[in-house]
């Protein structure tokens, strides 16, 4: 019988970078080859869209979901902060803003005009050529990231062993 070798000391794997969290380049990355795809007034429309978003909301965090084959791979754009604010999602026939909370928001100006017998979801459908009122959709994203915010801030927190 041969006498059984102790295997070498195995050099220790360099540490790999972590993973890119949501919300950084590559997010933003899939979300700008979607409009850029688009090629058309729906890229354009998604694109004003973001612009505002990021602009009336400056710590929200771009994402995607729901990567899968029938949509290109690209996913779906999704901005956070909180939680899910709302969903770009876009139709040959409109660019479809879906708030993840929005019957739970005021909406004074009737932004909402898609699923609005929903429960908890509200959207704004956007069709070519429609014009944004730009201070009033600021406002409901920014009521959407208040109303993350308070549920946040609501929830119980887990508490830690000797507290």
């Amino acid at each position: 019988m041969a006498p059984v070798k102790k295997a070498a000391a195995k050099k220790a794997a360099p540490k790999k970078s972590a993973p890119k969290a949501p919300g950084t380049a590559s997010a933003s990355a899939l979300i700008d080859k979607k409009i850029s795809t688009l090629n058309d007034w729906r890229g354009e429309t998604l694109a004003r869209l973001r612009a505002l978003i990021k602009r009336a909301e400056p710590g929200v965090a771009e994402t995607v979901k729901w990567r899968k084959p029938s949509n290109g791979m690209l996913g779906v754009p999704v901005w956070e902060k909180d939680g899910i604010l709302c969903t770009g999602e876009t139709y040959k026939d409109k660019v479809k803003l879906t708030f993840a909370h929005g019957a739970a928001l005021e909406d004074p100006a009737g932004l909402f005009n898609a699923s609005l017998d929903g429960g908890v979801r509200r959207a704004i459908d956007f069709h070519e050529g429609a014009r944004v009122n730009e201070k009033a959709f600021a406002a409901l994203i920014r009521a959407a990231a208040a109303h993350n915010s308070e549920k946040e801030a609501a929830r119980p927190r887990k508490k830690t062993k000797g507290a």
